[in-house]
């Protein structure tokens, strides 16, 4: 029982965390084979994505940013 709630626990995490079911299965894979290495590579993929996102879109807030400066201004 307290397994299946860590596998359902861990399951909602990888949602929480943004990430697509293809690569939440190709994770539980990597679980029910025990091997880390592999497991620590998808989320850092995943992680990268999510940087990414992040970083295209604070520079789309720093140009709503300068638009608004430069409206201000005049």
């Amino acid at each position: 029982m307290a397994e299946d709630q860590d596998y359902d626990s861990l399951v909602q995490n990888l949602k929480d965390a943004g990430c697509a079911e293809e690569m939440i299965d190709r994770f539980m894979e990597e679980w029910n084979k025990d091997d880390r290495k592999e497991q620590i590579q998808v989320l850092s993929g995943h992680r990268k994505i999510l940087l990414d996102m992040m970083h295209t879109k604070q520079r789309q807030i720093d140009c709503l940013d300068y638009l608004m400066y430069q409206l201000r201004k005049r």
